[in-house]
């Protein structure tokens, strides 16, 4: 089938255009800028330029498709530009959305977060509660929405990945490592792999209509037990763990949110906190996955130089 995948240039998009070409799917892509790095894969994949945040560049963009696939999400908001939670997570889901309905689209695979929710704890999960809320009631005849916890892997040059940022912020550069709180939060890391795989079998799985599926890994590790592996990953002895009291972390971090000096913003620290688990059950259960586990060996990549992942 013809697909329609936004935030295809991303790191979990890279992924799954790999994975839908994979699969003998042809892909068209929305970019807000050609490019290059596309125009050496294969002739299944098209660009057509447009922006999830102006409705106008939408129009006609996916008529003929059969399916859409929408990644677009960021970590941190940028208000003076216009880049907000609510203006790209509700609203570029809004935007997408009506078109593929205007265009005939049966089919809608949704990214939200694990956590997403309409009390959510920051401005990040409510905004992917309501843009899941949007597709639950667009009228699709089939729809799925995945939450995945953190999401791992190669996230190759210039991509963002949440295990490179740390070695990159914290364990690489400091001789020891301040810890929000006790650090025995748990966190559930998935391999961008088996989301992709997901992605990609929720197409044309009957089972996955109307399902919101919880993607996290089969095994849980506190946040020190994260930091340990990713440690051991890039090669250096383990460090000594500093303990911070939240009470006194929290208003630290908010003063200094938008600077861009921290590696996590409030938001992301009102997050982490509160631990990022899951249920994962019907996700291994419905979709063909192989478990990766958040091992040094399969954060190798940490490692090595970024390299382009798009072949």
């Amino acid at each position: 089938m013809t697909v329609f995948l936004t935030g295809g240039t991303g790191f979990v998009g890279g992924y799954i255009l790999r994975e839908l070409l994979r699969q003998g799917h042809t892909v068209r892509c929305l970019v807000r800028n050609k490019v290059p790095a596309l125009d050496d894969i294969p002739a299944r994949v098209e660009q057509v330029s447009g922006s999830v945040t102006a409705p106008d560049t939408l129009r006609g963009v996916m008529d003929g498709c059969h399916a859409v696939i929408h990644l677009v999400g960021i970590i941190r908001e940028r208000p003076a530009r216009g880049v907000t939670f609510d203006a790209i997570h509700f609203g570029g889901t809004k935007a997408v959305v009506d078109e593929a309905r205007k265009a005939g689209i049966p089919r809608c695979i949704q990214m939200s977060a694990n956590g997403a929710r309409r009390d959510g704890v920051s401005a990040y999960q409510t905004s992917k509660w309501r843009a899941e809320e949007y597709v639950r009631q667009a009228g699709f005849s089939h729809w799925t929405i995945f939450r995945p916890s953190l999401i791992f892997g190669d996230p190759g040059p210039g991509g963002f990945e949440f295990a490179s940022e740390l070695a990159r912020t914290l364990v690489r550069p400091l001789p020891v490592l301040p810890v929000f709180g006790n650090g025995r939060f748990e966190m559930q890391p998935v391999s961008v792999e088996e989301v992709a795989a997901a992605f990609v079998q929720a197409l044309t799985l009957d089972a996955a209509h109307g399902e919101v599926y919880h993607a996290g890994g089969q095994e849980r590790i506190t946040f020190l037990e994260l930091l340990d592996r990713i440690t051991d990953a890039i090669g250096h002895a383990r460090k000594l763990k500093i303990p911070n009291p939240l009470v006194l972390m929290r208003p630290f971090i908010r003063f200094l949110d938008g600077t861009g000096i921290l590696p996590v913003s409030l938001d992301q620290f009102n997050m982490l906190v509160e631990g990022n688990t899951c249920d994962s059950t019907a996700f291994y259960q419905d979709f063909d996955l192989t478990f990766k586990p958040f091992s040094p060996e399969n954060l190798s990549y940490l490692s090595r130089r970024g390299r382009s992942r798009v072949a």
